[in-house]
């Protein structure tokens, strides 16, 4: 009988592995991050102040504003959240269909999606209401967190940096008490997520300063250069494997 290599989940426990997805590759992910930078830089120097890459902030001044009695004012945060909530459940029910009828992935179509709506919003005039660009960021950001989901087998969040520093103190702390090389691995994917994600942030504040907008028009080099390497693995190499549903979903 032909040995199955195997690898082993968050819990130990040893599943077969049948390879990975182009989808489901670190270098995706980390991309994917660093455009999360450049998104969150992008809203905060040029776009009202805020960041839109997840809506823990948009909760708490909602709840402030009902508890002042600001019903209108609450009603104004409710608008990102709304955005956030919708692209969730549209990323989530057109997946499936996307897969059976098209040669091209989910994974595949949003990204380009992504790619002209971050064009579209370099050419929105700086005199536009913020709000077009934020709620715009909110929904973009909220089907990229549902979509990729699992970087080789590991959970990981391509939008935000919370969950990226937990994991971080936690496979510190396991790396150093197990003397483990797969916790070691895996302290170094989160660590690397969130340098990705502070590099873009970086590159994004400096282009700001220089071309105020149209800064956001960085984020299109890495999010077409994804689009190519996912468009090729699904028409190509990934051909046979079109039915397959990366991990985590």
């Amino acid at each position: 009988m032909k040995n199955i290599p195997i690898y082993e989940d968050e819990d130990n426990t040893q599943l077969p592995s049948i390879g990975l997805l182009e989808c489901e590759k670190m270098s995706v992910f980390l991309a994917l991050m660093f455009v999360a930078g450049i998104y969150g830089a992008y809203t905060y120097n040029i776009r009202g102040g805020v960041f839109c890459n997840a809506q823990t902030a948009n909760f708490v001044l909602f709840s402030m504003a009902l508890g002042k009695g600001e019903f209108a004012h609450a009603a104004y945060y409710f608008i990102p959240m709304t955005a956030y909530f919708l692209g969730s459940v549209i990323s989530e029910a057109i997946a499936g269909p996307v897969r059976k009828h098209s040669p091209v992935r989910w994974d595949t179509v949003l990204i380009g999606i992504e790619t002209a709506v971050v064009i579209m919003l370099g050419f929105l005039p700086e005199s536009a209401p913020d709000r077009i660009a934020q709620v715009t960021v909110n929904f973009i950001c909220s089907m990229q967190y549902n979509t990729f989901r699992q970087a080789e087998r590991v959970p990981m969040a391509t939008v935000f940096c919370t969950n990226h520093v937990r994991q971080t103190g936690i496979y510190t702390v396991k790396a150093v008490k197990e003397r483990s090389r797969k916790h070691a691995v895996r302290l170094l994917r989160h660590v690397g997520m969130l340098a990705a994600f502070v590099l873009g942030g970086v590159i994004s504040t400096l282009l700001c300063l220089r071309l105020g907008g149209r800064a956001i028009w960085a984020a299109a080099i890495p999010l077409l250069m994804i689009f190519a390497d996912l468009a090729y693995a699904d028409l190509k190499t990934e051909k046979n494997a079109h039915d397959r549903i990366p991990g985590g979903h």
